[in-house]
């Protein structure tokens, strides 16, 4: 029986919200009678036609992060198929996996003038150039020429650009981060799966009995995806309350919270328990490693959890925990937010003919049935919520419904108030951090004062 699966993480997620500034969402409607969902959740392929009609074959350049182990990348390419061949129109696709390269071309497109005319992407800091230099058009603007856009979204859920407070992007599904563990390794190495229980001293003793029977315990790239470690590592030095929020100097309670909460990733480097390549290493080698039973953990998103079902040869091997705490924080106070959507560039919509073949696009991959697909076990703005048949999901989509039904607190990402070229010192200059070539106190302070002189 297909019923509307309303997460814990949204209603949370959005009271965490409005510590980084963001508007108090509206309470949600009720959910409908189970009967009634069932006949108002429309099949994938029953989308409805989308209320800008296009005039003709046109070619949209657009431009997602849904590509390499993103787990929404096949669902992407579904209905890029689907849409193509429903209106006749052709989508030049150059999406790509949303590393810091990925953005810093992105950023570099928008500048030169060769921005794509749909564009899936943040709605935090790294949409603030584009946002500023008027490039992208707001949904009031398009709501004036086609008052229905976006009309089954919350508005009070849409991502508005911490730039002026006004709503660009279209959200599809939203974000949580976790743990996810290959059982196998753990139970060869004896170890108990942490739980929403676990302490970070556990959590060491953990880690250190799985190295010690041979295994690596956490599969993550510093050299190139540093950033959940990051997160959660400052997370432990915070609180849901006050995680978002800037420092204003190295020095300062949230300053010394990031310098500790990176001294602690570098403790974890130093006791071995990152794979021995862990400073050459991409993330797509980390994540084979997880897969293959040579890692134990596997910090990442709730999109990940397509990726490993996409990958696994028996899934059932694989579950999804909270990443252990320390001082106030719980281990069940997780990382969350919506944070990306879909964004209609000025280019297009100056350009007569791709204007409403632009709008009728973002339309349809928004739909209440596309986002389904693509929300599964995530956070959407859909007012009538994910339409999801509880029948389909395998073992570790189940676990993550779990997850997130055991949250007692969300914040958002604490690195999206921090511009893309901002980062390097610490995302960048991980290697150096952890390895003691160069100082952590440093890096913070110099990651600070790039900010302000934004």
């Amino acid at each position: 029986m297909k019923k509307i699966v309303a997460l814990l993480l949204t209603c949370t997620m959005l009271v965490s919200m409005a510590a980084c500034g963001s508007k108090s969402a509206a309470a949600p409607a009720a959910e409908p009678a189970a009967e009634e969902t069932a006949e108002a959740a429309p099949a994938a392929e029953e989308t409805e036609a989308p209320a800008a009609e296009p005039t003709g074959p046109v070619t949209l350049n657009v431009t997602t992060t849904y590509a390499g182990n993103d787990g929404g990348a096949e669902i992407y390419q579904k209905y890029i198929a689907a849409w193509q061949d429903e209106t006749g129109n052709t989508v030049n696709d150059a999406s790509g996996t949303a590393d810091e390269t990925f953005k810093a071309r992105v950023l570099a497109d928008f500048e030169v003038g060769s921005e794509p005319d749909v564009l899936f992407y943040f709605n935090g800091t790294d949409s603030n150039a584009f946002v500023s230099a008027g490039k992208v058009v707001s949904i009031d603007d398009i709501r004036a020429e086609y008052p229905d856009y976006a009309s089954n979204m919350k508005d009070s859920m849409l991502g508005a650009s911490p730039v002026d407070g006004v709503n660009y992007s279209v959200p599809v599904n939203g974000y949580w981060e976790g743990m996810y563990v290959n059982k196998e390794v753990c139970k060869a190495a004896g170890v108990e799966i942490p739980g929403p229980d676990t302490t970070w001293e556990e959590f060491m003793t953990t880690c250190q009995a799985i190295k010690d029977a041979g295994y690596a315990p956490i599969a993550a790239s510093l050299a190139q995806i540093p950033h959940y470690w990051f997160e959660f590592c400052i997370f432990n030095h915070t609180t849901v309350a006050t995680h978002c929020q800037l420092p204003g100097s190295a020095t300062d309670a949230q300053g010394q919270a990031w310098v500790d909460g990176i001294g602690d990733i570098k403790t974890l480097y130093e006791k071995g328990y990152f794979p021995d390549n862990t400073l050459s290493a991409t993330d797509d080698e980390t994540f084979q490693m997880f897969l293959d039973g040579k890692a134990a953990f596997l910090c990442d998103g709730s999109w990940k959890a397509g990726g490993i079902s996409e990958s696994a040869e028996n899934i059932d091997n694989f579950t999804v925990t909270y990443v252990p705490g320390m001082n106030d924080r719980k281990a069940t106070d997780m990382i969350g937010g919506l944070s990306s959507g879909y964004y209609i560039t000025k280019k297009a919509w100056e350009d007569p003919e791709k204007r409403a073949t632009a709008v009728a696009f973002v339309e349809y991959m928004t739909s209440d049935a596309v986002v389904s697909e693509f929300a599964q076990v995530s956070a959407t703005a859909l007012k009538n919520g994910a339409q999801i048949d509880e029948s389909t999901l395998n073992s570790l989509q189940k676990d993550c419904l779990t997850l997130c039904a055991g949250a007692t607190g969300i914040a958002p990402a604490v690195q999206d108030l921090v511009p893309q070229p901002c980062r390097v010192p610490v995302f960048d200059g991980m290697p150096n951090l952890v390895t003691g070539k160069a100082d952590i106190a440093e890096a913070v302070q110099e990651v600070l004062d790039m900010v302000a002189a934004q």
